[in-house]
């Protein structure tokens, strides 16, 4: 058995300012969806879809980018589509396959929203760092990231949630 490394004061400090940014961020992100009708969760879901060819994804490529696991987006994808945001297809010529669509409800609650959301994204984060910070930040997140994908899913692997949607949905979608 390993000895525990605990944090010292210096870490912790920095720990614990950074575990209440991100839950305090987090409320703030969902206190302005709410406002505009939509969750967190929601919003998650409908950039990738918004930004996709066609507004389509195969679920399992919205459950990677989202990082989720297949309950939770399955429960999300039905929440959202009795709202009418999305809706759900067969996969041509792979019967197991679902793609998810979005709909013109579900495109202009995202269109609705973004402009606020970036805006708070702005207000409360980008602007209070200079352009220097923004770089450390960026590094730093990547590497944590990749520590977090190496542990999860293995070296060579990655989670996913940083991966640009560049793939036609009539072929890299649903393979046929």
């Amino acid at each position: 058995m390993t000895e525990t490394r605990w944090l010292d004061e210096r870490e912790q400090r920095m720990w614990r300012a950074f575990a209440t940014m991100r839950r305090r961020l987090d409320s703030a992100m969902e206190r302005h969806l709410n406002g505009e009708n939509l969750s967190m969760a929601d919003y998650q879901l409908l950039v990738p879809l918004s930004e996709a060819p066609g507004g389509r994804i195969r679920a399992r490529e919205l459950r990677r980018l989202a990082g989720w696991d297949r309950s939770r987006l399955s429960h999300q994808l039905r929440r959202m589509e009795q709202r009418g945001l999305v809706g759900r297809e067969d996969c041509p010529g792979d019967a197991r396959g679902t793609v998810i669509r979005l709909t013109s409800e579900g495109r202009s609650a995202i269109e609705a929203a973004a402009p606020g959301h970036v805006e708070t994204v702005r207000r409360l984060f980008i602007d209070v760092l200079t352009p220097e910070e923004i770089e450390t930040l960026t590094s730093i997140a990547q590497r944590v990231l990749a520590r977090i994908a190496q542990d999860t899913f293995g070296p060579g692997e990655t989670a996913g949630t940083d991966a640009p949607v560049d793939q036609d949905p009539g072929e890299a979608a649903c393979p046929g």
